[in-house]
């Protein structure tokens, strides 16, 4: 009996780093700004065949309408009430979403934007995706309701209001972030209210929420109304069932506010990941591929289970919130899918894949003026991303990474080597190197300036693979490379330094 309640107890205070995938899912994709019923049918049609285990999806709270001089990305993180009324779809289409991907095995995960309400300097009246009445100035949110009472305007030290100093771990917490108007969450009202927010999600059936601007929160803050979630919709998932809670904490280890505050509430969104990965692929500061060895805690990274993990997102992709030129994204390519193949090899962290759109960039002094822009739309509302094209990728201006074939089989790739160590490791000392997952997948980079060729042990069974980042398994012959395995578990490699593609992925669900 003792054994037994130790074992519940210990099953609640992890359950909030599960991501509830449903059996052998081990990723999940940001599908940024797409439309609810467009979500709904990407899990239907594409997602949960390929292995997908989940979406997290764009903050579905009403915002305030921002002409500037159109309607930007950023206009989603000024929410001014807690109804679910976006330019994603309202909360019908929201709920049919939910119920169509989870009824395919597809979680959804939140945006929650609940550090804030919109900028001080917006202006009042019913300028929102539903209509609702707000006044910034007065700090008068009557849909929620919010008050003057509900801000933390008198607890800010900083002349100005806002943060001013980043080593000032008070200001951080307890002032404006970039204007944004910062709730009072030591109150109980604010809390509950937050909280009453989560769990009209949680009933319809979400699986969990990424926390917008946690660092801003202080970490008891976070709890206080994270221990007010109830269990998830026992209707999608086991009773029981805690939300899954990942919190957006930028820490590049260069000031005094530490993911390590936050893992109690849940897991924590590794920026280091992204940045040091970037630096890596495009050989700079002296890095070499040949260093990953030692991949994930050694490189001074947060422990694998409370890691959220990503190449790129929403923000750095356009150089906000510790972005910088060493993060890979879409406008990359080659790298790109290099560094999300070697994210989804390797068995550190819970992987986040981005899903993107393109926007105009132009740059002045080195910095691109276009990174506001929103996603494809016709007068404010967001295109339908219906175009797929024969190759399987996005047309409308989406960019959907999650579609590039390279990166689809990779989640599989994943999904086939669930649970198997990390083995087998090859380098050349320089940028060519090679890993195994036990005995189920392997995976080749070749990032040098000259070509690789090599006969490696693999540590798969003897026969031939289908190569899934050059090709396809269609029955029993490859669209792509073919690689044989030897009665020894060892293979030979050729891969072109001057290939589109340079790196080589077979796992056991790919041998012919």
């Amino acid at each position: 009996m003792r054994l037994l309640m130790l074992l519940s107890v210990l099953e609640v205070c992890w359950a909030q780093y599960n991501p509830h995938t449903r059996y052998g899912q081990t990723s999940i994709v940001h599908l940024f700004e797409w439309r609810w019923d467009d979500i709904a049918l990407e899990c239907e049609r594409y997602l949960a065949p390929n292995g997908f285990g989940g979406v997290q999806v764009s903050p579905p709270t009403e915002n305030a309408v921002i002409n500037n001089p159109q309607r930007p990305w950023w206009e989603r993180y000024q929410p001014i009430s807690y109804k679910i009324c976006s330019r994603s779809g309202n909360e019908h289409e929201f709920r049919e979403m939910v119920k169509r991907c989870n009824s395919v095995g597809v979680n959804i995960y939140v945006d929650a934007v609940v550090n804030h309400m919109c900028g001080k300097d917006v202006s009042a009246g019913i300028s929102s995706t539903c209509g609702s009445y707000y006044n910034p100035g007065l700090r008068d949110f009557p849909a929620v309701p919010y008050s003057g009472w509900d801000f933390n305007d008198g607890k800010c030290k900083s002349r100005s209001g806002e943060i001013e100093s980043y080593n000032d771990i008070y200001q951080v917490r307890d002032c404006r972030l970039s204007g944004l108007l910062d709730l009072a969450l030591g109150k109980d009202y604010v809390r509950s209210t937050i909280a009453a927010y989560l769990n009209h999600l949680i009933s319809i059936g979400v699986a969990g929420f990424r926390i917008d601007a946690s660092k801003h929160i202080w970490p008891g803050d976070m709890k206080a109304f994270l221990d007010k979630l109830n269990n998830l919709n026992t209707h999608w998932f086991p009773e029981g069932s805690r939300p899954f809670i990942y919190q957006e904490v930028i820490d590049l280890g260069h000031e005094p506010i530490k993911s390590s505050e936050y893992f109690g509430n849940g897991r924590v969104t590794e920026f280091k990941y992204g940045t040091k990965l970037g630096t890596v692929l495009r050989k700079w500061n002296g890095e070499k591929m040949a260093y990953l060895k030692n991949w994930g805690e050694g490189w001074s990274f947060m422990p694998s289970d409370r890691a959220l993990v990503f190449v790129d997102n929403h923000n750095n992709q356009r150089g906000h919130a510790a972005g910088g030129p060493s993060i890979l994204t879409f406008w990359d390519a080659r790298l790109y899918k290099m560094a999300v193949g070697f994210m989804l090899a390797h068995p550190y962290g819970f992987p986040r894949v981005m899903s993107s759109f393109k926007w105009p960039r132009y740059f002045e002094n080195g910095k691109d003026i276009n990174d506001w822009v929103g996603p494809p739309n016709d007068n404010g509302v967001i295109k339908r991303v219906t175009t797929i094209n024969t190759d399987s990728t996005c047309g409308n201006g989406w960019v959907c990474e999650h579609r590039w074939h390279q990166i689809r089989n990779m989640v599989i790739f994943r999904n086939v080597v669930n649970g198997q160590g990390f083995t087998n490791w090859w380098d050349n000392g320089s940028n060519q190197v090679a890993f195994g997952r036990g005995n189920r997948g392997f995976i080749v980079f070749n990032n040098d300036d000259w070509a690789l060729s090599s006969n490696l042990q693999t540590g798969l069974p003897a026969g031939t693979y289908c190569d899934v980042i050059s090709g396809d398994k269609n029955d029993d012959h490859c669209t792509g490379s073919e690689i044989y395995v030897g009665s020894d578990g060892r293979a030979h490699f050729s891969i072109s330094n001057t290939a589109e593609d340079p790196f080589i992925a077979i796992h056991v669900d790919a041998k012919l």
